[in-house]
């Protein structure tokens, strides 16, 4: 069975074992979640606030940024990226 690939920012390899990619199975953004909880418990806290996206997350299927929050359809052959929202100040 194939399954899609996350890839996991630095800041949360922690939580993987360091591993910068890992696999997870689902159709949505959210049951692929649910997937990586399972296998890497903490992992949701990190991805989810008030039931949906934390705000400073993006992502990304197949080099497609994702608007759909947690019901952002996916495949088992997707590549996730899970992308901390970049912020700054301006000139």
């Amino acid at each position: 069975m194939k399954m899609a690939s996350v890839f996991i920012p630095a800041l949360m390899r922690k939580l993987t074992g360091g591993r910068d990619r890992v696999t997870a199975t689902g159709r949505t953004i959210g049951q692929i979640i649910d997937s990586l909880e399972s296998q890497f418990p903490g992992i949701r806290a990190q991805l989810i606030d008030g039931g949906d996206l934390k705000s400073s997350l993006a992502v990304s299927i197949n080099g497609e940024m994702a608007t759909g929050g947690l019901l952002e359809p996916v495949d088992d052959t997707s590549d996730i990226y899970l992308v901390p929202a970049l912020s700054g100040g301006g000139l």
